[in-house]
């Protein structure tokens, strides 16, 4: 079966099982020549098993990760007895202004840096061409099916290589074919950083290895060896195993050493598994690990027994069920680009040539990452993904939980993924866990912590190599707190209660801490100290450089937040009254926002100036984006400081910076702005390119450059999308919030709002032409849009409101609802 009948065949197959299926824009990555640097390189997923698809001729490389391979094991509790002795006195020093002390002391209060996220090994295939030179070279990723696809002519013989990676079938499949029989002679090879021992079994290549017991952060350069083995403690470095697996038309197969021959081939496929002894953040890897060899081998036999082509079918009705059910169309009248390179792309609309169909490939581009490296249990997405090709990867490719873990799955509700919302969901359930111990042994407080990193072994004490790190981000208190809002919005998407009722208790934990945190200031409001703003400095007498302090507008906002969500989740499960009015007396007397001498929403307790007024983080904005505890409909006047802010901050910025920004502007309502921090965020970066790698955008694959290359802005990003088009906030669903000028038309399909509404939103010229939605659960709808409307069949229309027009109508669970402008 060809290819392009393949889908076909896919799409009708889809449509009549039930699941929306929408038309897309060519959806692909693609290039006339191979990947040189990692970032060139297209990345497959299966949520477990990563690759990075060179595209090479003679000797291709595919990069291989498994999302479980962490170096390290399960935390120790009480990693530092001493750390309370401090908490006083630290309050002592900044009720007394004494921030230096006070910094000082905070660096008591640390303890063990995360671990970090490991690579598995390469793949190497070899083919000797008598040094003949490839042409008619194409490298492809169809983002809509997850396939990659290599095509290169040589001495008169067309070839191709196509790769997946099958979530049915966890292995990643790799077809080698020619177009003229006996002609694939190809020598495989695989290797790793980790320390391993390769062989051949049954026809196929082995690779097993350890993972290291402790591996330093890339920014710690002071201990000699950043690379540890050997464990003192007998239950850390986990165990994991790689196999490689040959099928073949025609030819022969030998072996030479621990490399596989295989000569004179019609067709090659190979099966790639692999796995880990991981068996829970808090086993051991090695004692109580998982069979990794029992793990690998029973995917490999089964997908073994069938036909490639079935696999690759079941491959793609799998992963379509996700993907399709959202497609953006963005000014289809501009000239259409999807023939050239990507890089080519990049670089005209870097030069600011138009490129609508760029713009939603990089949109739909965030939700084909989270499809593809958020599907193992109890392992999120981390800050690579799953892709990651250095032992000691920038920031340790870990959970980064003052903003970035979280950003990661700001598109999964909103961009109708919420299924793959439950490896973040596990996280948070065993963060809790260690947290509650944390919270207990650092500061003698109820409920639950979690600080600055993390990892797969649900580290939560504060990072920082006990005194060694800078408590500008290893002293910060207030990830489980943020987390929490990802428990709540998951129901506020789904509307399940039963889901509530078992997260509650976290959420709950998360409020006991602040509670036990909070201390009354001189004036009587409640505030948090130590505090600090991510990661940030403030002057104070003068030049002095301060970074701890009471009270950042982040600490607030984010406990304010906080406390909305625990009494919102307790009056819906009719539960906790006592602790419901607890928190909701103390939310009434936590420190209110201020605004400072520039008309901006002040970072500090008090309007200090900022060491970097152009810093990447705008913490302090957190009540504008992700809460919505400011908006301009709302509490305007703290909106217009929220823009100023954001004014003074600049629209520069790493990648990811650039991506919270565009969330930030639209939630302010001026698209405009947005769009142009969107447009920055896909400015071509390319490493070891003194003319390219300046400033913060994507690289080559799209992949998000903060630099280095760092996921979260491509999450981010496509959230920030979906927040012009849709916002579902204050209770009401948004229509075209902050459509720019320069989509002047198109139509999103698929996207969710809160309360499991579906929407299909339509519009001509910069205004609303058409809008369907679909109620799942039933219950109240409240629509707001720029211009009059009605709620066709039930003939409801819309009333002028301070922004825009409104209309409030019931629903029934199943029933769909259009909404048409109205003069």
């Amino acid at each position: 079966m060809g290819y392009n009948s393949l889908k076909k065949s896919l799409f009708l197959l889809l449509m009549t099982a039930g699941f929306s299926c929408y038309s897309q824009q060519d959806l692909k990555l693609q290039y006339n020549q191979p990947a040189v640097e990692w970032t060139e390189a297209l990345p497959i997923g299966n949520g477990t098993l990563g690759a990075m698809v060179f595209g090479r001729t003679d000797t291709e490389l595919i990069q291989l990760n498994e999302a479980t391979l962490w170096s390290g094991g399960p935390v120790q509790k009480n990693v530092n007895p001493d750390a309370f002795k401090n908490l006083a006195l630290i309050r002592e020093a900044l009720t007394d202004e004494n921030f230096e002390k006070a910094y000082g002391l905070t660096k008591n209060m640390q303890g063990a840096y995360s671990e970090s996220f490991m690579p598995l090994g390469d793949l190497i295939l070899t083919q000797d061409f008598d040094g003949k030179k490839p042409d008619l070279y194409k490298r492809s990723l169809d983002i809509q099916t997850g396939l990659a696809v290599t095509t290169f002519n040589i001495g008169g013989v067309n070839y191709q290589r196509e790769i997946f990676a099958s979530a049915p079938a966890q292995c990643i499949v790799i077809k080698l074919s020619a177009d003229q029989i006996q002609k694939l002679s190809v020598v495989i090879d695989a290797a790793s950083l980790l320390r391993n021992e390769k062989s051949i079994q049954n026809q196929s290549l082995v690779l097993k290895g350890k993972a290291p017991s402790h591996a330093d952060p890339s920014y710690i350069d002071y201990n000699k060896e950043p690379i540890v083995y050997d464990d003192v403690t007998g239950c850390r470095g986990m165990r994991f195993e790689l196999i490689i697996k040959p099928v073949i038309k025609d030819g022969e197969i030998s072996y030479d050493g621990n490399k596989l021959i295989i000569k004179k081939a019609s067709e090659i496929v190979l099966f790639v598994s692999a796995a880990t002894s991981f068996n829970g953040f808090d086993k051991c890897p090695d004692s109580q690990g998982k069979d990794e060899h029992q793990l690998a081998e029973s995917p490999l036999k089964k997908a073994v027994a069938k036909k490639y082509d079935r696999l690759l079918k079941e491959h793609i009705a799998d992963f379509q069920k996700f993907f399709n059910r959202v497609s953006l169309k963005l000014n289809e009248k501009e000239t259409n680009k999807s023939n050239l390179p990507t890089d080519t792309r990049l670089e005209q609309y870097e030069k600011g040539e138009k490129d609508a169909g760029l713009e939603a490939l990089f949109f739909q581009y965030g939700r084909y990452l989270l499809i593809s490296s958020s599907r193992t249990h109890h392992t999120p997405a981390n800050l690579q993904g799953i892709w990651n090709n250095k032992l000691r990867a920038p920031w340790s490719s870990n959970y980064t939980t003052n903003i970035n873990l979280q950003m990661n799955y700001w598109p999964v509700e909103s961009g109708s993924l919420s299924e793959l919302f439950f490896p973040l969901d596990e996280f948070i359930k065993n963060v809790s866990v260690t947290g509650a111990e944390t919270a207990k042994s650092f500061y003698h407080a109820n409920g639950w912590v979690l600080h600055h990193n993390s990892d797969i072994w649900a580290t939560t004490n504060p990072v920082g190599d006990f005194g060694k790190g800078d408590p500008m981000w290893a002293n910060w208190y207030m990830g489980a707190n943020w987390l929490s809002r990802h428990l709540w919005e998951h129901y506020e998407y789904t509307g399940d209660k039963n889901y509530l009722k078992k997260v509650y208790p976290i959420i709950k934990g998360a409020a006991e801490f602040s509670l036990d945190w909070l201390q009354k200031d001189k004036k009587g409001y409640l505030v948090t100290m130590p505090s600090t703003s991510p990661e940030n400095k403030y002057y104070y007498n003068g030049k002095k450089e301060g970074v701890v302090t009471t009270a950042s507008t982040m600490d607030i906002g984010i406990i304010k937040d906080l406390f909305k969500n625990t009494i919102e989740a307790s009056k819906v499960l009719n539960t906790d009254l006592e602790f419901r009015q607890n928190v909701s007396q103390a939310a009434d007397q936590l420190l209110p926002f201020k605004i400072g001498s520039k008309g901006q929403l002040q970072e500090w307790y008090k309007d200090f100036e900022d060491v970097d007024p152009h810093h990447r983080h705008t913490s302090h904005l957190y009540a504008l984006h992700p809460a919505n505890l400011i908006s301009p409909l709302k509490t305007p006047e703290l909106a217009m400081a929220a823009k100023k802010t954001l004014e003074l901050r600049g629209d520069d910025g790493t990648g990811w910076s650039l991506a919270w920004k565009v969330n930030m502007w639209a939630r302010l309502l001026d698209g405009n702005h947005a769009y142009t921090l969107f447009k920055n965020q896909l400015r071509l970066t390319k490493e070891n390119d003194t003319q390219y790698n300046r400033h913060g955008g994507c690289y080559p694959n799209l992949f998000d450059a903060h630099p280095p290359f760092q996921i979260d802005g491509n999450f981010a990003g496509t959230a920030g999308v979906i927040e012009m088009l849709m916002q579902s906030q204050n209770k009401e669903i948004h229509l075209l919030p902050a459509l720019p000028d320069a989509w002047t038309d198109g139509e999103i399909k698929g996207i969710t709002a809160k309360g499991s509404f579906i929407l299909d939103i339509k519009w001509n010229n910069g205004k609303m032409s058409n809008t369907r939605i679909l109620s799942n659960n039933g219950g109240t709808c409240s629509v707001r849009s720029q211009e009059p409307f009605i709620i066709e069949k039930l003939n409801i229309k819309s009333e002028k409101s301070s922004i825009g027009y409104t209309a409030v109508f019931e629903t029934q669970k199943g029933m769909t609802y259009t909404i048409t402008p109205f003069q």
